[in-house]
């Protein structure tokens, strides 16, 4: 009997069946293009863009301060290096003419025998004559007791030398290897910032330009115009050596200009050796005369007054007396975001002359576009 019975129907047809099943696809279809759309990275808007551009570009400029710290510590090791291994030579060297003067003595009184004293005494037959040559072999006795002294003074020296130029090798290295390491990391951030700019359309990336120009202070690169612009009065150009010059500056806001007094006369050649750079290209790592980064124009301009400063913008800050912004006079370095990553120029009326970033070049701008840090007056 229960062989013949038959199977439980469905409650539902065999069409109600396909139905759910397709709907079922359907609904799993839907969630995978919806979870699909739910990863996908929106595209960034331009402003987007500018953010993070921005914030790669100051990481690379902070990278690119240590950079420099770590390249002058190299470059100081290298030389303090090659000057021990040149001490070393001229060291080797004397010791070698000691050393021959030893053997010079040597050979001569294996020629002679080296008889004792007593001994000759004996033998000569003129009493005279052999005080006379003990004498001279007691002189050369003093001799080569000398020499001997300069050969161990020569290898004690020479050993010295040997411990302190390992020592200075093993720094040399370590601060190469930071070197290389800072360098990679300017690089890599200075390629995601390329990187980024080139996701842009056409459009985009003039939105991105205006913005940014807008923010360097762009425009007022070429001092002429309604561009912000110093100059200093005098033959030269750079002031008067002997007392205060007049620099006169634009304001950003307009064409009105209104003189600006400089302190001294190495503050006036400083401005007039910045100015004289203006639309030069930010290289990462450039001193000029060619190209510059932040705090290798400030450096640069210092030095044509006379003024030598450190290289860095952590070191620079620290060069000169501090001031606060209210006290701001031209010639005073100004230097911005809370790691001390920035350094421009001040030249008066607020506004600074400074090498921005890459694709910036030198110009003039005002000292408000960045977060503000500190000041510094040399001399």
């Amino acid at each position: 009997m229960a062989a013949h019975r038959k199977s439980k129907q469905s409650p539902l047809g065999a069409s109600a069946v396909r139905t759910a099943a397709t709907l079922a696809l359907a609904s799993a279809a839907t969630a995978t293009l919806f979870e699909g759309s739910g990863h996908a990275d929106p595209r960034p808007t331009t402003a987007q863009v500018k953010a993070k551009v921005d914030r790669l570009y100051e990481e690379a400029e902070v990278a690119t301060e240590r950079y420099n710290g770590a390249k002058e510590k190299a470059d100081e090791a290298r030389a303090a290096f090659d000057r021990l291994r040149d001490e070393a030579a001229r060291r080797t060297e004397r010791l070698n003419t000691a050393r021959d003067a030893l053997g010079a003595m040597a050979a001569a009184q294996y020629r002679s025998g080296g008889l004792d004293p007593a001994v000759q005494l004996a033998l000569t037959s003129d009493p005279d004559q052999y005080l006379e040559r003990a004498a001279l072999a007691e002189k050369a006795g003093d001799r080569q007791a000398a020499a001997l002294t300069a050969v161990r003074h020569e290898l004690a020296a020479i050993r010295q030398l040997r411990g302190e130029s390992a020592d200075k090798l093993t720094a040399l290295r370590g601060q190469e290897a930071e070197l290389r390491r800072q360098k990679a990391t300017v690089v890599g951030k200075l390629a995601e910032a390329r990187n980024l700019l080139a996701r842009l359309t056409t459009e985009e990336r003039a939105r991105y330009e205006a913005a940014a120009a807008a923010r360097d202070g762009s425009g007022s690169g070429s001092g002429s115009g309604s561009d912000a612009s110093t100059r200093a009065d005098g033959p030269s150009g750079a002031g008067t050596a002997g007392g205060p010059s007049t620099v006169r500056a634009d304001r950003s806001s307009g064409g009105e200009r209104e003189p600006v007094t400089a302190p001294d006369g190495r503050a006036a050649a400083a401005i007039s050796f910045a100015r004289a750079q203006l639309g030069k290209p930010y290289v990462w790592g450039a001193t000029g005369p060619s190209a510059y980064d932040c705090s290798g124009l400030t450096q640069a301009a210092w030095r044509a007054a006379g003024v030598s400063l450190p290289r860095t913008t952590y070191t620079q800050i620290n060069a000169g007396r501090r001031v606060s912004r209210s006290q701001l006079a031209p010639g005073d370095l100004v230097f911005f975001y809370s790691g001390i990553s920035h350094v421009g120029l001040y030249i008066g009326g607020g506004q600074m002359i400074h090498a921005p970033r890459p694709g910036a070049p030198v110009r003039i701008a005002p000292i408000d576009e960045m977060p503000f840090a500190g000041a510094t007056r040399i001399g």
